[in-house]
């Protein structure tokens, strides 16, 4: 079952679009050019859009699970 999420990978500032391009089996560039062309056409309306989804969507959790790298 798919989940949208914030990618750790392909993140340039939150993940979102990264997320969304995993999501939707997407090239993120794709993505990120479609977000920067709303952003413009809609006078920075979708930056609000960006900002609620970077609260609303959860990251990715980490594949790697294993002891810390603290020492003691």
């Amino acid at each position: 079952m798919k989940r949208l999420y914030r990618s750790r990978q392909n993140s340039m500032i939150a993940g979102i679009c990264g997320g969304i391009g995993d999501y939707l089996d997407i090239d993120p560039t794709v993505i990120r050019v479609l977000w920067l062309l709303c952003t413009i056409l809609s006078f920075g309306i979708c930056i609000i859009a960006y900002i609620i989804a970077w609260v609303i969507i959860p990251r990715e959790e980490s594949e790697m699970i294993g002891p810390s790298s603290e020492s003691s």
